[in-house]
């Protein structure tokens, strides 16, 4: 095959073609602000995992970015038959995000087992690994409900 006068190789003209597609998606990709989250819920009559894939909007803001994948897990799962991690109504009160220790502050309601069912330590640790997973950079987890800490020791390994 002949390109601008030069004689070019099956091979090169495919390597040409990949290395195209692999630039063009490599800034649509940071051109759109996006960033694709991973979510685990669980099946309400199997109790297997069920793994969500969302593309979230992303900040210039660490902080922001970990609370939007808060909010959204506790906004629940998009499968039906799905169970929600937290009972519905669950808000994330505050969040802060220091030297690589994320501190979120839960409402009250996320004391009490998902009405679909599931476990209160197993929700956190779910939300926990989800942030861990999703964010490298988050070294420790610190939950609060209420502004009481919860799962102290659970989480400090």
């Amino acid at each position: 095959m002949r390109l601008f006068g030069y004689r070019l190789s099956a091979g090169i003209l495919l390597v040409g073609i990949m290395m195209a597609l692999a630039t063009a998606a490599f800034i649509e990709f940071h051109v759109s602000g996006l960033a694709r989250r991973t979510f685990v819920f669980y099946d309400i009559d199997s109790g297997y995992v069920i793994v969500e894939e969302r593309m979230l909007r992303r900040t210039t803001s660490k902080e922001h970015d970990v609370a939007r994948y808060v909010e959204d897990a506790l906004l629940g799962p998009i499968s039906p038959g799905a169970m929600h991690l937290f009972p519905r109504g669950v808000r994330l009160q505050s969040l802060l995000y220091r030297d690589g220790i994320v501190y979120a502050n839960l409402s009250g309601d996320a004391a009490m087992p998902p009405l679909d069912g599931g476990g209160v330590l197993r929700s956190f640790e779910t939300l926990h690994a989800g942030i861990k997973r999703n964010f490298p950079s988050v070294g420790e987890v610190r939950f609060f409900i209420d502004g009481r800490a919860a799962f102290a020791e659970e989480f400090r390994r």
